[in-house]
Formats: C-alpha cells, sequence, structure tokens
C-alpha cells in the first residue's frame, strides 16, 4: 500500500508567487525578481534541496535521541548543482552535515550513514515516476 502526501500549489496573475498548502500549513513560493518573479519565497529547487536538509536533520535527531547521544544541534546545508553531462543534464545533491556535541568518531561515522537513510534522500536516490494529468 502506498502512502499518500498531498501538495496544493496555487498560483494566479501575480508572477510567480505560488501559495502551497498542505494539511494545516501555507507557505509561499516564488522566482527572483531576476527570473521575473517577486523573490517572496524560495524557488521550487531550493524547495527540494530544503526538504532534503530538513529530512537529514530531523532524521539524524531522532537517530541521536534514541541511542541517547549527548548532541546539541545538527545542522545540514544542501547545494543543488545541474551538470551537463553530453547532451543532457544530471543533478547533484552536495550535503555537508556538521554535528555540535559530543560524539566519538564512531557515532559519527555512524551518524553519516544515518543521514543517508532519510525518506526524502530514498525518495530521490531511488526511481522516480510522474504521472501528470489535467483536470477536465
Amino acid at each position: 500500500m502506498s502512502i499518500v502526501t498531498k501538495i496544493n500549489a496555487r498560483v494566479g496573475r501575480e508572477k510567480y508567487t505560488t501559495q502551497l498548502t498542505t494539511r494545516d500549513h501555507s507557505w509561499l513560493a516564488d522566482e527572483p525578481d531576476t527570473n521575473g518573479g517577486q523573490d517572496r519565497g524560495p524557488t521550487s529547487k531550493e524547495l527540494i534541496a530544503s526538504s532534503l536538509a530538513a529530512c537529514m536533520a530531523i532524521t539524524l535527531r531522532m537517530y541521536a535521541d534514541r541511542k541517547g547521544w549527548e548532541v546539541e544541534a545538527i545542522e545540514v546545508d544542501v547545494a543543488v548543482h545541474s551538470i551537463r553531462i553530453g547532451e543532457g543534464k544530471m543533478t547533484r545533491f552536495d550535503a555537508e552535515i556538521e554535528i555540535l556535541g559530543n560524539l566519538t568518531d564512531k557515532e559519527k561515522d555512524r551518524m553519516s550513514v544515518i543521514a543517508g537513510k532519510c525518506p526524502v534522500h530514498k525518495l530521490l536516490t531511488h526511481p522516480i515516476e510522474i504521472n501528470t494529468v489535467l483536470k477536465p
């Protein structure tokens, strides 16, 4: 059985500010003014990077809490690169993780492995199918 997560995006005439909603949450996406937008929110690419960064940070926090490790804070920086390969493109995500706390080298190595097991990391590295339909 599949788990369904639904997001609604609505853009009106106001270039290109987009209202996003899910459950009881609402936020904006936009394009920078250099792309004709109003820069009132992150771009779509920044939203994907933020999803990966948040998921890694939360997964690592949960793991450290379960282990009872002394972790004060976890910071994850994600950069998205579009790389030309011949006629096509490849997308590469670079994640840098900083863990503030009292961890051994072995515990830090384990946290590095756990970061790659977060649900968004799995989503982005497994086959993806996108089905698009226009509503009548």
